[in-house]
């Protein structure tokens, strides 16, 4: 029993340690399909103003998603009015199909770059807006509900 014990407070320590450098993650549920008008929003309020630290999109998806990529529109509105867009492409699997997320389950999440060395220099809260903005091969107009992304997150972290 003692053995068990100690091994339990290790596996805490060690899940817990692990986490260490987030400052802001959340992740927020997506509908059966994400349709491209929806926006995922995170409110951040902002951290130290003079340390910089790296910003991730984080994003779940199952078997239901058929696309090798993902296109993503991530506007980054900061308190005082300035706005940030970009349109970022994300591969999503291996050459041979094989999804490049992590996960034991049918659920694979995925910790994808967005900015690297941010400041957050200015006071109040920052707002993260992220839409898809997916098309199939040869078509103009963009897919309007794509399937088997389940979850869409930000994450800030410390740099050490």
């Amino acid at each position: 029993m003692r053995a068990s014990n100690i091994l339990l407070v290790l596996l805490t320590v060690l899940v817990t340690s692990c986490d260490s450098k987030a400052v802001f993650d959340e992740y927020k549920s997506v509908s059966t399909a994400w349709n491209k008008e929806d926006i995922v929003s995170f409110n951040i309020n902002a951290p130290d103003s003079i340390k910089p630290y790296n910003l991730f999109v984080n994003i779940r998806n199952t078997n239901a998603y058929k696309f090798s990529n993902l296109y993503l529109i991530v506007e980054m509105n900061f308190p005082h009015g300035k706005t940030l867009t970009d349109t970022l492409e994300y591969e999503m699997t291996k050459k041979n199909g094989e999804w490049l997320g992590e996960g034991l389950t049918a659920v694979k999440e995925n910790k994808l770059w967005y900015k690297e060395g941010v400041v957050f220099n200015e006071s109040g809260t920052y707002t993260v807006n992220i839409q898809h903005a997916m098309r199939n091969n040869g078509e103009v107009n963009g897919v309007v509900n794509l399937e088997g992304i389940t979850d869409v997150g930000f994450r800030v972290e410390k740099i050490e």
